[in-house]
């Protein structure tokens, strides 16, 4: 290797060289940062959302990512609170994010970065951009109960809640109170629009929790996860579940005899927060800027029944007619459901988690 020999020529050199590398990059798009370490759920839905977003979005980008899975806003807090964040970005449920934004744990959104233009209203907030819009709905196996529609078929809360029409097994959330109370309301009889503002007390969390213990004798199963939601139906373990309109779809794909209902499910979104203290931050917005463009949200569909949040993927995305209308964000399903409320989530979370572990541990 040829040598310098005058230290003005070796300095040249270097800063040459330095500029090559930096206007390289430039032109690739690729990064020089440390990869974004991006945190979902396993299952059809983190397969979905790597195929969909995730792998596109890192190539075109030049940003790299380390993909894990395992997301939890519990232990984004516990990171944040041991001053050891290792986390960039994690996918979570809205009214989790809601929580976990109040608690601190977040950082916020730049919106000179991640263009929400084109968002349907509702589906961001601060700390937390949608991915996907979804509901949380009842299922049953439909060799047992019969057809969405068909006469005698399941159709309300009170259905599920309903063991001698409707005898059988049933399978409800474990240890997260995310969409668990609001049906229960809803069986006990409280108007959906009336929902949260009974839950925004107690009382009102207590009256849920009841309903649920009354159930309770009858859940075989409590479920941790959309792949247990989906396995459950796809053996037939137990006749009715609670759980994630997509899930269900692809366990029907599979095999599974399962049905669902969008009458009285609860509209929500799945979002992209930011942990606060991130250790590759700009980076990492940067990547959420991209992944919420509306050419890698059209895709989303072909894998996994969940709806863009970006209007104009609606606009761009080859789905067929009978795939868009069965999407929980097609506008004739959106008015049989009730919205999920970030505000009970926000202000209220911890105290109703206290009263569901509570009744679970009995």
């Amino acid at each position: 290797m040829y040598k310098f020999s005058n230290p003005a020529q070796r300095i040249r050199s270097a800063a040459l060289v330095a500029g090559l590398v930096a206007a390289a990059t430039f032109a690739t798009g690729l990064s020089a940062a440390d990869p974004v370490t991006v945190v979902s759920w396993g299952g059809s839905y983190g397969a979905a959302q790597d195929a969909a977003l995730f792998n596109d979005a890192s190539k075109n980008s030049g940003i790299a990512i380390n993909r894990e899975s395992g997301a939890s806003m519990s232990k984004a807090c516990l990171q944040v609170e041991s001053r050891a964040v290792s986390w960039d970005l994690v996918v979570t449920g809205s009214g989790g994010s809601a929580a976990a934004a109040a608690k601190g744990c977040l950082e916020k959104i730049d919106f000179s970065v991640v263009d929400v233009s084109d968002f349907i209203p509702g589906m961001y907030t601060d700390y937390c951009v949608g991915t996907d819009v979804f509901a949380t709905v009842m299922s049953w196996n439909t060799d047992k109960y019969g057809q969405p529609g068909s006469p005698g078929a399941p159709n309300s809360w009170a259905d599920f809640w309903d063991v001698e029409k409707f005898p059988g097994t049933r399978a409800y959330r474990a240890n997260n109170v995310d969409g668990a109370l609001e049906p229960a309301l809803m069986a006990d009889g409280v108007p959906p629009e009336k929902v949260y503002e009974v839950l925004s007390t107690t009382a009102g969390m207590k009256r849920a929790v009841d309903k649920i213990r009354e159930l309770k004798p009858h859940i075989a199963v409590f479920w941790g996860s959309g792949a247990q939601q989906a396995q459950l139906m796809k053996d037939a373990e137990v006749d009715m579940t609670t759980g994630w309109n997509g899930r269900f779809d692809n366990a029907k794909k599979d095999g599974a005899k399962v049905g669902y209902t969008f009458n009285q499910a609860l509209y929500d979104f799945d979002c992209m927060a930011m942990v606060k203290g991130a250790p590759n931050k700009d980076t990492a917005m940067k990547f959420l800027a991209e992944i919420s463009k509306p050419e890698y949200q059209a895709n989303l569909p072909f894998h996994i029944t969940y709806g863009p949040t970006n209007k104009k993927a609606y606009e761009v995305t080859t789905a067929p007619k009978e795939l868009i209308e069965s999407l929980p964000s097609h506008p004739k399903n959106v008015p049989m459901m009730l919205p999920v409320s970030l505000d009970f989530y926000a202000k209220h979370r911890t105290e109703a988690l206290e009263l569901y572990m509570e009744m679970m541990s009995e």
